[in-house]
């Protein structure tokens, strides 16, 4: 096997050298990637995965199983490209900083392409539409406290992200990826995570960058005394985040976290989901409003607090369906007093055990369903037993999407097209738009 120069990692990813190995060391050439961003080496015994290689590198790794652990690049592959974040490798949470942008985006779309082949379907697939805008929006650090016993004085706090296929969890003062609105969120949550150390609990700090300001929910403390609680109102205040809860109670507010969708504006429940970009959220509104432009009645099933309803209801009446009770209450609020909306209405149901049947769906002119990453299997099923023409599906799983989609054309709907988003800029995960008519 020729070899080039040999190109040592100079990263977090790349353990000291005097750690001993625990498999054995090999050259291993990369053939493409895999559905999580990895590097596939076909070999003898079966693929290894060796995340941070490219297609046509050939790398050195220490091989356990199915899992390389790349050492260095033997031969590097021309599309490589500097990563921006320089803890590239050790967080979990980017995959493929270091491919040129462009074929980063064809292995994305290729991941759409390779889900509905593998479900048997045929459609347009449009070219994948980049939708990082300025950044991630929201956020859920990670608290850990390690090294010591609590109150011990030797603990060391690491507040960042899990480690890739790891629990642990890498301790970061940046993320280049955030959103500016995000700035200050990382000072916030150390600061929590520093009063709340002492318990010696795991937490998740979820915080989302709103018009008015930071929204954080803590979770994971337990039962805190009044003294804790009043110190944590204090560091809501010092961070001027907008309000501060914790497993959903509320600590301090200085403002409703208030985010506008089209021309409403919604007060968001704690902790409750938002499309991860600006960018991503309008998108993916545009794309749905562009596919059900001239439908007068619509129905938005697992809605949130109204992401697609609220905008789809400038031109159409709008039933919006979600589990979320506080989803709902903050979509049905934020439509009171707004002019030039048509009438909306949120209800609670969860679609999963109780989806929406044939003879309720048939006064829609179109349906929109965005459910979580598990897809809306049960859901399908009744849309493809109803006589609704008109059927959008966003996802933000390829595969879920797949066999829902699936589900529909086997009962006389056509796949019309499928637009691939990338609002989850370096991950493996990919949004997409898909279009049925009957």
């Amino acid at each position: 096997m020729a070899r080039g120069t040999r190109h040592t990692l100079a990263s977090p990813a790349t353990e000291p050298a005097h750690t001993a190995p625990t498999g054995h060391l090999t050259a291993l050439t990369i053939h493409h990637l895999g559905q999580r961003g990895d590097g596939v080496a076909p070999t003898e015994n079966g693929s290894v995965y060796v995340p941070l290689a490219l297609p046509g590198e050939v790398v050195e790794a220490e091989v356990s199983g199915d899992r390389g652990k790349l050492l260095s690049i033997l031969q590097p592959s021309p599309e490589r490209v500097a990563p921006v974040c320089r803890h590239v490798g050790q967080c979990g949470g980017c995959a493929l900083q270091h491919w040129e942008v462009s074929k980063y985006h064809d292995w994305k779309r290729g991941l759409v392409e390779e889900a509905l082949a593998r479900a048997g379907l045929s459609t347009e697939i449009k070219d994948l539409i980049p939708a990082h805008g300025e950044g991630r929006r929201r956020a859920v650090f990670h608290a850990r406290s390690t090294g010591g016993s609590a109150g011990r004085g030797n603990d060391i706090l690491a507040v960042g992200f899990a480690g890739r296929r790891s629990h642990a969890i890498v301790a970061i003062d940046a993320c280049p990826i955030l959103a500016p609105g995000l700035d200050g969120a990382l000072p916030a949550a150390w600061a929590v995570a520093q009063i709340l150390a002492p318990l010696a609990k795991p937490l998740d700090i979820q915080v989302t960058a709103t018009d008015t300001g930071l929204d954080m929910d803590v979770r994971g403390s337990g039962p805190l005394k009044p003294a804790l609680v009043a110190r944590l109102a204090e560091i809501a205040g010092e961070h001027r985040l907008a309000r501060l809860t914790r497993h959903g109670e509320l600590v301090l507010q200085r403002e409703p976290p208030m985010i506008s969708m089209g021309s409403a504006r919604v007060t968001l429940p704690p902790g409750s989901f938002l499309q991860a970009t600006a960018a991503g959220e309008e998108t993916l509104a545009g794309l749905v409003l562009e596919a059900t432009k001239g439908a007068a009645r619509v129905a938005d099933l697992f809605s949130g607090v109204g992401t697609f309803a609220l905008r789809l209801a400038r031109k159409a009446r709008v039933s919006a369906y979600e589990y979320s009770e506080p989803a709902i209450d903050a979509l049905n609020r934020a439509t009171r007093g707004v002019s030039g909306l048509k009438p909306v209405t949120g209800e609670v149901r969860d679609l999963f055990r109780r989806p929406l049947y044939p003879l309720e769906l048939k006064n829609f002119d179109a349906v929109v369903f965005d459910p979580p990453r598990q897809g809306a299997e049960a859901q399908a099923q009744q849309l493809a037993q109803s006589k609704v023409p008109l059927v959008v599906g966003v996802s933000c799983d390829p595969v879920s999407f797949a066999r829902d989609a699936r589900i529909l054309t086997d009962k006389g709907f056509r796949l019309e097209s499928v637009t691939p988003v990338d609002q989850f800029l370096y991950s493996a995960h990919v949004e997409l738009v898909g279009v049925f008519r009957r």
